[in-house]
């Protein structure tokens, strides 16, 4: 099987467990999964299989959207609810305050991934060095927030919630968007859920859950996606047949009109992916040369 799979990830269990509960539906299959999501959140997981495992580097819209959930008034040391809460102040914020504080957000950031998370320093993950105990300089990231719309403020067992949509770039944390808001708004602030709604292309509304797939592991080949789902930002290029037999050799093919450096999608005339290919300049002319082969070559 080549493609993708849009699962809906329960809370509780890290990206890498999905992929665990799948491998013996899948045995002898690479598998791999678009963009990590922490244990306590839901949501669009992509998952990709066989040979769109291959693909994942190509993927251009690698955007995301979530419906988070912050509690004011309180902080952890992971910055979510699973951590160490400490208290800080008890008054209500306004939600001007607090929608101001939101919008405050919106843009290019440089944000310092927090030390509960997956990110590498010296080859270790900062949340083991973090459980022994070991502070370690960790250097900021550029992200990009697009939009943050606030949903709704409301009051559950004496703390005050807010629950918000954000629309960001691959590698934003919301929940330090969220501890951010709280040292803005100075009654601290952590994340208390988080569902993705969106990664790239693939839509919450449109994806699978985890137990039932597991349940029912024939229908994985109904809901896989094809391999070039996530690429219709790819141009695309149907091939004659001597063109198609190069290619899917790793032989460059000349097409004189195409956009240099651009990436395209290479088809045989039934439809097949063959491969990912840069258009780039050759001696006779503008060639598209192979990057991603997906064949083993054609006879």
């Amino acid at each position: 099987m080549n493609g993708f799979l849009n699962i809906d990830k329960p809370s509780g269990i890290t990206s890498y467990d999905v992929i665990r509960r799948l491998k013996p539906f899948l045995p002898r299959t690479r598998i791999g999964h678009l963009g990590t999501l922490d244990p306590i959140a839901t949501g669009v997981l992509p998952i990709a299989i066989g040979y769109a495992t291959r693909l994942i580097g190509y993927i251009k819209d690698n955007t995301k959207e979530y419906l988070a959930e912050m509690v004011l008034g309180s902080v952890s040391d992971t910055q979510d609810r699973t951590g160490r809460i400490s208290r800080v102040a008890g008054e209500p914020v306004s939600e001007t305050s607090i929608a101001k504080a939101l919008e405050g957000m919106v843009g290019e950031l440089e944000q310092i991934p927090p030390m509960y998370s997956a990110v590498r320093h010296q080859g270790r993950r900062l949340y083991e060095l973090a459980r022994e105990g070991t502070a370690v300089p960790v250097k900021p990231r550029t992200v990009t927030v697009y939009y943050i719309e606030m949903q709704e403020v409301f009051q559950e067992n004496d703390q005050q919630m807010v629950r918000f949509k954000i629309g960001c770039s691959s590698g934003t944390y919301v929940r330090t968007i969220c501890h951010d808001v709280g040292q803005t708004l100075g009654c601290g602030a952590y994340l208390n859920s988080l569902i993705r709604l969106r990664s790239g292309p693939f839509q919450i509304d449109e994806a699978c859950g985890l137990d039932s797939i597991v349940d029912h592991p024939g229908e994985i080949s109904a809901r896989l996606l094809p391999p070039d789902f996530p690429l219709q930002d790819l141009p695309s290029v149907v091939l004659e047949p001597q063109q198609a037999w190069s290619v899917a050799n790793g032989s460059p093919v000349l097409w004189p009109e195409g956009k240099e450096n651009e990436l395209y999608r290479l088809y045989d005339r039934s439809g097949r992916l063959l491969a990912v290919a840069r258009c780039q300049a050759g001696e006779n002319g503008r060639v598209l040369q192979p990057v991603k082969v997906l064949t083993g070559g054609l006879k």
